[in-house]
């Protein structure tokens, strides 16, 4: 999976015609999409790059705000391990390299049907970040997406998470 997906419930399958149109578009037309256990969520493997769709979605909402109706949300992954202590902090650990010295980061757990501890997540990570933690404006966030016995993580901008909402909201404005 390196992408999440997200959509009202009851409405996966429809979620699912508009996200395969949009990856058709982007020139992948054989995307693996897995509805989840939970109700809402759909994982993702295409062979387009996670920001690539983002860009795109963002394009169609300019253009045409009423072309997406069902994705909600669009949350890259950029690696995915066993919901384990020790796994997800090397897998984040891995992904620093994005974070420069200066920059500030905060740590967002979405956690679904597990029972690891959050606080021990954040503490096992942020004791090895010698850098600033920012829970209101940060540069980076380091994502950690847990879904039961599996965990997503990204460390990734704030833009690079697409809200559909919030886009369409702004473009009023």
């Amino acid at each position: 999976m390196n992408i999440i997906v997200t959509c009202a419930r009851h409405f996966e399958s429809d979620t699912i015609k508009e996200i395969k149109e949009l990856l058709s578009e982007l020139d992948d037309n054989s995307p693996e999409i897995i509805l989840s256990e939970f109700s809402g969520i759909l994982y993702i493997n295409t062979v387009v790059e996670p920001a690539k769709l983002v860009r795109k979605i963002r394009e169609k909402l300019e253009d045409e705000p009423w072309s997406i109706r069902y994705t909600m949300r669009v949350i890259p992954i950029y690696s995915v391990t066993k919901t384990d202590l020790v796994e997800i902090t090397e897998s984040v650990l891995k992904q620093l390299p994005k974070i420069t010295k200066d920059q500030t980061y905060r740590i967002t757990i979405e956690k679904r049907n597990s029972n690891i501890s959050s606080s021990d997540i954040i503490t096992n990570i942020a004791n090895r970040i010698p850098n600033k933690v920012s829970l209101e404006k940060y540069d980076w966030n380091i994502l950690i997406q847990i879904f039961g016995s599996m965990t997503g993580i990204s460390v990734i901008k704030k833009n690079e998470i697409l809200k559909i909402q919030s886009e369409k909201r702004q473009s009023l404005e």
